[in-house]
């Protein structure tokens, strides 16, 4: 048991420094070695539980993404109003990229950047199937505007990663007020 436990920890130091070198210095400024040192194992470890690099950082953004949320539909119930049901995953997704901010970081910078494959991505798309039946959902009662779930996704969710990135460069501190205007702002932007 000792040594199925020091395989999972090492797995996930990896992970962990990962995370942490591509949030510093970016997806190519991340080589394996780095990524091993970081993680404080050999570089020949990494291969024991990753084919490559991609595989790493693949795996790693499901993972990450998979803690991300089932955090956000953790408290959600799908019988829920669609305002409602928006307005808590909306406000978890919020907690979560405050209080997990190197993880939300990643995933900001594997959204926005092609370092992340399309099989990964695809399967990035399943964890938010919950958001997405939500918004399906309010479509048909026409509640919220009949676009695009990317669309709807880029005026509401996205502007979270912004405010995440200003608040942790000290240029912004997110309040209680500021939250709920926020929430406001990304709700007016998707509703009828």
């Amino acid at each position: 048991m000792a040594k199925l436990q020091k395989s999972i920890d090492k797995r996930n130091a990896l992970i962990k420094a990962t995370i942490e070198l591509v949030n510093n210095d970016g997806f190519h400024a991340a080589p394996m070695s780095k990524i091993a040192k970081t993680a404080n194992v050999s570089p020949a470890t990494i291969y024991l539980y990753f084919d490559n690099k991609q595989d790493l950082v693949n795996k790693t953004y499901i993972e990450v993404k998979a803690v991300y949320t089932k955090y956000a539909f953790e408290t959600y119930d799908k019988n829920m109003s669609v305002e409602k049901g928006f307005e808590l995953i909306w406000k978890r997704i919020a907690d979560f990229k405050i209080k997990e901010s190197d993880n939300a970081m990643f995933l900001a910078q594997c959204d926005n950047t092609p370092m992340i494959d399309e099989p990964s991505r695809k399967e990035g798309i399943k964890h938010l199937q919950s958001l997405l039946d939500l918004w399906e959902r309010g479509k048909k009662e026409q509640i919220i505007k009949p676009i695009s779930d990317y669309l709807l996704y880029a005026y509401s969710i996205n502007p979270l990663s912004f405010l995440m990135m200003v608040q942790n460069r000290d240029a912004f501190q997110l309040n209680d007020t500021h939250i709920q205007e926020a929430y406001q702002a990304a709700w007016d932007s998707i509703k009828l």
